[in-house]
Protein backbone atom coordinates (compact mmCIF):
# COMPACT_ATOMS: atom_id res chain seq x y z
CA UNK A 1 0.00 0.00 0.00
CA UNK A 2 1.36 3.79 -1.26
CA UNK A 3 0.01 6.48 0.45
CA UNK A 4 -1.35 9.96 -1.08
CA UNK A 5 -2.86 13.29 0.05
CA UNK A 6 -5.78 14.17 -1.87
CA UNK A 7 -6.60 17.81 -2.08
CA UNK A 8 -10.12 18.83 -2.86
CA UNK A 9 -9.28 22.20 -4.97
CA UNK A 10 -12.06 24.24 -3.71
CA UNK A 11 -12.99 27.17 -1.82
CA UNK A 12 -10.17 27.69 0.54
CA UNK A 13 -7.73 25.10 -1.40
CA UNK A 14 -9.04 26.75 -4.59
CA UNK A 15 -5.76 28.82 -4.03
CA UNK A 16 -3.10 27.75 -5.80
CA UNK A 17 0.10 28.72 -3.18
CA UNK A 18 -2.34 27.02 -0.25
CA UNK A 19 -2.18 23.57 -2.19
CA UNK A 20 1.49 23.96 -3.25
CA UNK A 21 1.89 24.61 0.50
CA UNK A 22 -0.13 21.17 1.62
CA UNK A 23 1.44 19.21 -0.73
CA UNK A 24 5.53 20.32 0.05
CA UNK A 25 4.43 19.34 3.68
CA UNK A 26 2.72 15.74 2.46
CA UNK A 27 6.39 15.36 0.89
CA UNK A 28 8.27 15.99 4.01
CA UNK A 29 6.04 14.12 6.07
CA UNK A 30 6.37 10.94 4.11
CA UNK A 31 3.25 10.76 2.16
CA UNK A 32 4.31 9.15 -1.30
CA UNK A 33 1.44 11.26 -3.67
CA UNK A 34 -0.62 14.14 -3.80
CA UNK A 35 -3.92 13.90 -5.55
CA UNK A 36 -6.53 16.67 -6.76
CA UNK A 37 -9.78 16.81 -8.86
CA UNK A 38 -11.16 18.42 -12.11
CA UNK A 39 -13.79 20.23 -10.56
CA UNK A 40 -15.72 23.55 -11.51
CA UNK A 41 -17.25 24.26 -8.28
CA UNK A 42 -20.74 24.03 -9.31
CA UNK A 43 -21.85 21.15 -7.15
CA UNK A 44 -20.02 23.37 -4.08
CA UNK A 45 -21.11 26.84 -5.12
CA UNK A 46 -17.20 27.86 -4.25
CA UNK A 47 -14.37 29.00 -6.81
CA UNK A 48 -12.32 25.53 -8.00
CA UNK A 49 -8.89 25.78 -9.05
CA UNK A 50 -7.45 24.06 -12.72
CA UNK A 51 -5.92 20.55 -12.04
CA UNK A 52 -3.11 20.40 -14.49
CA UNK A 53 -2.23 23.89 -13.04
CA UNK A 54 -1.91 22.70 -9.77
CA UNK A 55 -0.41 19.99 -10.55
CA UNK A 56 2.35 21.29 -12.23
CA UNK A 57 3.02 24.02 -9.31
CA UNK A 58 3.28 20.90 -7.29
CA UNK A 59 5.61 19.38 -9.39
CA UNK A 60 8.07 22.80 -9.41
CA UNK A 61 7.96 22.87 -5.69
CA UNK A 62 8.51 18.79 -5.21
CA UNK A 63 10.76 15.92 -6.58
CA UNK A 64 9.59 12.42 -5.00
CA UNK A 65 5.92 12.70 -4.58
CA UNK A 66 3.57 10.96 -7.20
CA UNK A 67 0.95 13.51 -8.80
CA UNK A 68 -2.25 12.31 -9.55
CA UNK A 69 -5.53 13.89 -11.37
CA UNK A 70 -8.71 11.87 -9.98
CA UNK A 71 -10.07 12.42 -12.15
CA UNK A 72 -10.29 14.31 -15.59
CA UNK A 73 -13.87 14.58 -16.42
CA UNK A 74 -13.05 14.04 -20.29
CA UNK A 75 -16.59 14.53 -21.38
CA UNK A 76 -16.25 18.14 -20.68
CA UNK A 77 -13.01 18.22 -22.36
CA UNK A 78 -10.95 18.36 -25.73
CA UNK A 79 -9.10 14.99 -26.05
CA UNK A 80 -5.93 16.66 -27.87
CA UNK A 81 -5.56 18.99 -24.76
CA UNK A 82 -6.20 16.36 -22.26
CA UNK A 83 -3.29 13.95 -23.85
CA UNK A 84 -1.16 17.62 -23.71
CA UNK A 85 -1.20 18.87 -20.63
CA UNK A 86 -1.04 15.14 -19.31
CA UNK A 87 2.40 14.55 -21.76
CA UNK A 88 3.36 18.00 -20.80
CA UNK A 89 3.16 17.57 -17.08
CA UNK A 90 4.89 13.93 -17.02
CA UNK A 91 7.59 15.81 -18.96
CA UNK A 92 8.06 18.46 -16.59
CA UNK A 93 7.74 16.05 -13.24
CA UNK A 94 10.44 13.64 -14.13
CA UNK A 95 7.74 10.99 -14.90
CA UNK A 96 5.45 11.32 -11.74
CA UNK A 97 2.29 11.92 -13.37
CA UNK A 98 -1.00 9.71 -13.14
CA UNK A 99 -4.09 10.44 -15.26
CA UNK A 100 -7.38 9.40 -13.87
CA UNK A 101 -10.17 9.78 -15.88
CA UNK A 102 -14.18 9.53 -15.53
CA UNK A 103 -17.44 10.63 -16.99
CA UNK A 104 -18.17 13.40 -14.37
CA UNK A 105 -20.84 13.05 -11.69
CA UNK A 106 -22.42 16.86 -11.21
CA UNK A 107 -24.77 17.51 -13.74
CA UNK A 108 -24.12 21.13 -13.13
CA UNK A 109 -20.72 21.37 -14.09
CA UNK A 110 -22.40 20.62 -17.64
CA UNK A 111 -25.97 22.12 -17.53
CA UNK A 112 -24.34 25.37 -15.89
CA UNK A 113 -22.96 25.38 -19.38
CA UNK A 114 -25.26 24.69 -21.66
CA UNK A 115 -24.00 20.99 -22.58
CA UNK A 116 -25.84 17.83 -22.16
CA UNK A 117 -25.82 15.78 -18.82
CA UNK A 118 -27.35 12.60 -20.45
CA UNK A 119 -25.46 9.25 -19.65
CA UNK A 120 -25.16 7.65 -22.60
CA UNK A 121 -23.72 9.92 -24.12
CA UNK A 122 -21.39 11.21 -22.06
CA UNK A 123 -19.87 7.53 -21.40
CA UNK A 124 -19.50 6.95 -24.93
CA UNK A 125 -17.43 10.23 -25.42
CA UNK A 126 -15.28 8.68 -22.34
CA UNK A 127 -14.59 5.72 -24.10
CA UNK A 128 -13.75 7.31 -27.44
CA UNK A 129 -11.72 9.80 -26.07
CA UNK A 130 -9.64 7.60 -23.63
CA UNK A 131 -8.68 5.69 -26.74
CA UNK A 132 -7.74 9.00 -28.62
CA UNK A 133 -5.41 10.06 -25.52
CA UNK A 134 -3.63 6.80 -25.08
CA UNK A 135 -3.25 6.99 -28.67
CA UNK A 136 -1.67 10.79 -28.44
CA UNK A 137 0.63 9.77 -25.66
CA UNK A 138 1.91 6.67 -27.24
CA UNK A 139 2.62 8.71 -29.68
CA UNK A 140 0.81 6.55 -32.36
CA UNK A 141 -1.78 8.54 -33.48
CA UNK A 142 -1.42 10.36 -37.04
CA UNK A 143 -1.33 13.56 -35.21
CA UNK A 144 1.54 14.72 -32.69
CA UNK A 145 0.72 16.36 -29.19
CA UNK A 146 2.16 17.59 -26.31
CA UNK A 147 6.22 16.50 -25.65
CA UNK A 148 7.57 13.22 -25.28
CA UNK A 149 6.06 11.83 -21.94
CA UNK A 150 8.64 10.38 -19.55
CA UNK A 151 6.54 7.46 -18.66
CA UNK A 152 6.67 4.93 -21.70
CA UNK A 153 4.69 3.53 -23.14
CA UNK A 154 2.51 6.67 -21.50
CA UNK A 155 1.60 7.85 -18.33
CA UNK A 156 -0.71 5.16 -16.42
CA UNK A 157 -4.66 5.84 -16.68
CA UNK A 158 -6.66 5.27 -14.20
CA UNK A 159 -10.43 4.94 -13.97
CA UNK A 160 -12.80 6.42 -11.65
CA UNK A 161 -16.88 5.15 -10.76
CA UNK A 162 -18.50 2.55 -9.01
CA UNK A 163 -21.06 1.17 -11.41
CA UNK A 164 -20.86 -1.96 -12.91
CA UNK A 165 -19.97 -0.23 -16.26
CA UNK A 166 -17.08 1.70 -14.48
CA UNK A 167 -15.37 -0.93 -13.07
CA UNK A 168 -15.31 -2.92 -16.81
CA UNK A 169 -14.06 0.09 -18.07
CA UNK A 170 -10.95 0.42 -15.41
CA UNK A 171 -10.27 -3.62 -16.30
CA UNK A 172 -9.09 -2.11 -19.51
CA UNK A 173 -6.87 0.39 -18.20
CA UNK A 174 -3.84 0.68 -15.43
CA UNK A 175 -5.91 1.59 -12.35
CA UNK A 176 -8.96 2.28 -10.61
CA UNK A 177 -10.25 4.77 -8.00
CA UNK A 178 -12.93 4.14 -5.80
CA UNK A 179 -14.61 6.43 -3.02
CA UNK A 180 -15.18 5.23 0.04
CA UNK A 181 -15.90 8.45 1.82
CA UNK A 182 -19.80 9.63 2.08
CA UNK A 183 -20.82 13.05 2.50
CA UNK A 184 -21.63 13.05 6.11
CA UNK A 185 -20.16 15.32 8.71
CA UNK A 186 -17.60 14.70 9.90
CA UNK A 187 -16.69 12.81 7.11
CA UNK A 188 -16.59 8.95 7.68
CA UNK A 189 -16.20 5.68 5.65
CA UNK A 190 -19.29 4.77 3.57
CA UNK A 191 -17.98 1.74 1.72
CA UNK A 192 -16.80 -1.29 3.75
CA UNK A 193 -13.90 -3.20 3.13
CA UNK A 194 -16.13 -6.31 2.31
CA UNK A 195 -17.89 -4.03 -0.51
CA UNK A 196 -14.61 -2.70 -2.08
CA UNK A 197 -13.33 -6.44 -2.25
CA UNK A 198 -15.98 -7.56 -4.24
CA UNK A 199 -15.64 -4.52 -6.42
CA UNK A 200 -11.83 -5.35 -7.05
CA UNK A 201 -12.45 -9.16 -7.61
CA UNK A 202 -14.98 -7.95 -10.00
CA UNK A 203 -12.11 -5.91 -12.20
CA UNK A 204 -9.74 -8.92 -11.69
CA UNK A 205 -12.23 -11.20 -13.29
CA UNK A 206 -13.06 -8.82 -16.19
CA UNK A 207 -9.45 -8.46 -16.80
CA UNK A 208 -8.92 -12.54 -16.86
CA UNK A 209 -11.76 -12.26 -19.58
CA UNK A 210 -9.50 -9.23 -21.40
CA UNK A 211 -6.57 -11.44 -21.47
CA UNK A 212 -4.91 -9.32 -18.67
CA UNK A 213 -4.53 -11.62 -15.65
CA UNK A 214 -0.72 -10.80 -14.74
CA UNK A 215 -0.88 -7.03 -15.94
CA UNK A 216 -0.51 -4.51 -13.27
CA UNK A 217 -2.94 -3.16 -11.98
CA UNK A 218 -3.04 -0.15 -9.27
CA UNK A 219 -6.26 0.46 -6.64
CA UNK A 220 -6.92 3.98 -5.03
CA UNK A 221 -9.52 4.12 -2.40
CA UNK A 222 -10.23 7.37 -1.19
CA UNK A 223 -10.70 7.20 2.63
CA UNK A 224 -10.58 9.21 5.60
CA UNK A 225 -8.33 8.36 8.76
CA UNK A 226 -6.80 9.52 11.71
CA UNK A 227 -3.31 9.17 13.50
CA UNK A 228 -3.62 5.84 14.50
CA UNK A 229 -5.80 4.06 12.73
CA UNK A 230 -3.32 2.00 10.77
CA UNK A 231 -5.21 -1.42 11.41
CA UNK A 232 -8.51 0.23 9.86
CA UNK A 233 -6.57 1.49 6.40
CA UNK A 234 -4.78 -2.08 6.54
CA UNK A 235 -8.60 -3.87 5.72
CA UNK A 236 -9.14 -2.06 2.43
CA UNK A 237 -5.33 -2.99 1.82
CA UNK A 238 -6.11 -6.37 2.51
CA UNK A 239 -9.30 -6.21 -0.28
CA UNK A 240 -6.83 -5.16 -3.16
CA UNK A 241 -6.20 -1.98 -2.55
CA UNK A 242 -2.48 -0.42 -3.46
CA UNK A 243 -3.00 3.30 -2.72
CA UNK A 244 -4.80 5.07 -0.04
CA UNK A 245 -5.86 8.54 -0.68
CA UNK A 246 -6.45 10.67 2.61
CA UNK A 247 -9.74 12.80 1.74
CA UNK A 248 -9.05 16.04 3.02
CA UNK A 249 -11.73 18.77 1.91
CA UNK A 250 -12.67 22.16 3.71
CA UNK A 251 -15.31 19.85 5.24
CA UNK A 252 -12.93 18.48 7.27
CA UNK A 253 -11.14 21.55 8.55
CA UNK A 254 -9.13 24.37 7.93
CA UNK A 255 -6.05 24.33 6.15
CA UNK A 256 -4.35 24.42 9.85
CA UNK A 257 -6.55 21.19 10.49
CA UNK A 258 -5.56 19.89 7.47
CA UNK A 259 -1.82 20.86 7.80
CA UNK A 260 -2.32 18.94 11.20
CA UNK A 261 -3.36 16.01 9.78
CA UNK A 262 -1.20 15.81 6.81
CA UNK A 263 2.30 16.36 9.05
CA UNK A 264 1.12 13.59 11.08
CA UNK A 265 1.67 11.16 8.88
CA UNK A 266 0.39 8.23 6.37
CA UNK A 267 -1.73 5.76 8.38
CA UNK A 268 1.29 2.90 7.53
CA UNK A 269 1.48 0.41 10.47
CA UNK A 270 4.36 0.26 12.22
CA UNK A 271 7.05 -1.60 11.40
CA UNK A 272 7.81 -4.75 14.26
Amino acid sequence: MRYAVDLAPIGELADPATLVRLAVAAERAGWEGVSTWDELGTYYDAPSADPFVVLAAIASATTTVRLILSVAVLPRRRPQLVAQAAATLDAWSGGRFVLGIGSGGDPGAFTAFGESFEPAPRVARLDADARLIDGYLRGTSDVRVGPRPVQQPRPPIWVGGSKPGALRRAAAWDGWIAVAVGDEEPPRMALSPEAFGTMVDAIRAERFVLGRPDDALDVAVFGHSEPGEAAMVATYAAAGATWWLESLTPRRGSVAELLARIEAGPPRAARS
